[in-house]
């Protein structure tokens, strides 16, 4: 019978060789698990590499970004000018820019007066007419003034000559004239640098465009051209010439201006964008006349 001593022994030799055994199979696993993870990282970075070879790292544009604004409407103090009324300002982006708007100015003087606002030279001035024409600000409001120049001067409710909208905007389509002679005088032969029948946007200083607007009722030429043009008249000019021949008296500055008798808007109203060709700019052509109710 072997003695305790060797008992012992056979125990802990046992002991050792499971803690050998249970070691080497921890060093396999060990190795096993560093051998996938290698190949892991080789794959990754052959799968990384291709996709950065086909761009898959490039930068993509922003498909939140802001829209590209088409006008851009300046503030107003309405404090320091109380000629100015607060209706709120237009759109600044998805705005029309080709084709036209049909306007239509119902004054107390005869039938409509037709126009069209061309869109694609004048997009800002036709948006803010028509927004304006929305918030009903030209409703109920006189044509102030007939021009020297020879066109009637409106969409001011003040009366004044400095109201308008608490917002305003650049121009855009200001006529281009041959350069002026030494004398001042337009280029013998040159066309009108606004025809009979154009509508333009007027203000004061000149570029801060926002209300008030001219319908000219017979052709006017001049080396300084100030008023940026925004569309034709298509009915109506034979009242817009009636109204042109109203005698005039002092509108409270010294000017023989304002007309007799009074020229009421009794509303404006602007169509939606038609995509057929806009008017021409620089067009000499009389607009069609419509027969007159007045």
């Amino acid at each position: 019978m072997a003695s305790s001593r060797d008992r012992q022994r056979k125990l802990a030799r046992a002991k050792l060789d499971r803690q050998m055994a249970r070691r080497a199979a921890a060093t396999r696993r060990r190795r096993q698990i560093q051998a996938g993870v290698g190949v892991f990282l080789v794959l990754a970075v052959i799968v990384a590499g291709s996709a950065w070879a086909l761009g898959a790292f490039d930068s993509e544009p922003e498909q939140t970004a802001a829209a590209e604004e088409t006008c851009i409407w300046t503030p107003q103090d309405a404090a320091v000018n109380t000629n100015l009324k607060d209706v709120g300002t237009p759109a600044t982006t998805d705005l029309p820019t080709e084709g036209t708007r049909a306007m239509t100015v119902t004054t107390n003087q005869g039938a409509p007066i037709t126009a069209e606002l061309n869109l694609t030279s004048s997009p800002c001035a036709a948006a803010s007419i028509a927004h304006l024409a929305s918030r009903s600000f030209y409703d109920n409001t006189q044509c102030h003034e007939i021009t020297t120049e020879g066109a009637l001067r409106c969409g001011d409710p003040s009366g004044t000559g400095l109201g308008g909208p608490s917002y305003s905007f650049y121009d855009e389509d200001v006529p281009s004239v041959p350069s002026a002679s030494p004398s001042a005088s337009p280029a013998p032969g040159q066309p009108p640098t606004y025809p009979k029948g154009t509508v333009a946007m007027i203000s004061n200083p000149p570029g801060s465009n926002g209300s008030q607007f001219l319908i000219f009722f017979k052709d006017f030429t001049t080396t300084d051209p100030k008023y940026p043009v925004i569309g034709k008249v298509t009915g109506g000019l034979d009242v817009v010439e009636k109204i042109g021949a109203l005698p005039t008296v002092d509108n409270g500055t010294g000017a023989q201006v304002r007309p007799k008798s009074d020229v009421v808007i009794q509303s404006l109203t602007v169509g939606e964008p038609t995509t057929g060709a806009a008017p021409s700019p620089s067009s000499t052509s009389a607009p069609a006349s419509s027969p007159s109710a007045g």
